[in-house]
């Protein structure tokens, strides 16, 4: 598996390339954007984004966890977590087969 990861500049130079708005503007659109996304996040809101997927935040109970060194018992506090949930549109173009009909890695060791 890769281990390359998409960063913000990225993005806006991606931007930059396919829209042509100028570098800084790029930049400011991505900025906003996910900060749009954050913020509704934050407010506990669901982000659907058509052909992608959607975020949502969950909240989760309180529980009893355990420390796998000691073996001790830990209470795990109640808190909020995020989860991403991929489109089907998604999941079919990361599972696509490769151009020359060799399967992708995932589906190499299915």
């Amino acid at each position: 598996m890769s281990q390359n990861t998409v960063t913000r500049a990225q993005l806006s130079e991606a931007v930059y390339q396919e829209v042509g708005l100028s570098r800084n503007e790029s930049a400011d659109l991505v900025e906003t954007v996910l900060d749009e996304i954050s913020d509704a996040l934050s407010r506990g809101e669901m982000v659907k984004i058509s052909s992608f997927g959607s975020f949502q935040v969950r909240q989760k109970g309180e529980r009893v966890g355990r420390n796998p060194k000691t073996g001790e018992e830990v209470p795990i506090l109640p808190r909020r977590v995020l989860v991403f949930r991929a489109s089907h549109v998604l999941k079919h173009r990361i599972n696509e087969v490769q151009e020359g009909g060799a399967p992708t890695p995932a589906r190499a060791l299915s």
